[in-house]
C-alpha cells in the first residue's frame, strides 16, 4: 500500500472542500499512451489504489507498463468509537488523495487499445468514483 516515508507533520488541519473546482494539474497523458480519467471529485485511499492496481496488472499478466500518476500523501484521523469530544485530535487512520475531476489516475502502455481498456475499466470499478477511459 501507498503512504509516506516520513512526514514532517502527522496531521493536517482540514482544507476548505473544492467539490465545485476541476483539477488544473495532471490532467494530460504524459507517460502511456492509455489513461483512466475522474470524473467525480473523493478522497481515494491508498487502500482503493492498491485494489485498482492489482485488478490492472492481473488482467494485463505480463504485459505493458503501468504508472500510477497519483500518491496519497494527506492523513485523515479518526477517533476511537465511543469516546467523548476533547482529547485532542485522533490517530491518523491512513491516508488519502483528494481527487478532482479531470485527473488522470494511471497510466499504460505496451499493450492493445482493447486490453488497455478493459484492465482500466476493471481499475475504475474499484474506485469510489466515475472514471473515464482515455487515449492519446
Amino acid at each position: 500500500m501507498l503512504f509516506p516515508k516520513r512526514v514532517k507533520f502527522r496531521k493536517w488541519q482540514r482544507m476548505a472542500t473544492r467539490r465545485n473546482l476541476k483539477e488544473t494539474r495532471g490532467v494530460s497523458l504524459a507517460f502511456g499512451s492509455f489513461g483512466l480519467k475522474a470524473e467525480e471529485a473523493a478522497w481515494v485511499n491508498s487502500k482503493q489504489l492498491e485494489a485498482a492496481r492489482k485488478a490492472m496488472t492481473n488482467f494485463v499478466q505480463r504485459g505493458g507498463k503501468i504508472w500510477i500518476r497519483i500518491f496519497p500523501d494527506k492523513p485523515v484521523t479518526k477517533k476511537p468509537p465511543e469516546v467523548t469530544m476533547g482529547g485532542g485530535k485522533g490517530d491518523v487512520e491512513g491516508y488519502v488523495f483528494p481527487v478532482l475531476p479531470g485527473r488522470i489516475l494511471f497510466e499504460m502502455d505496451g499493450v492493445t487499445k482493447e486490453a488497455a481498456e478493459e484492465a482500466l475499466r476493471r481499475a475504475g470499478a474499484k474506485l469510489p468514483i466515475r472514471t473515464k477511459f482515455v487515449s492519446r
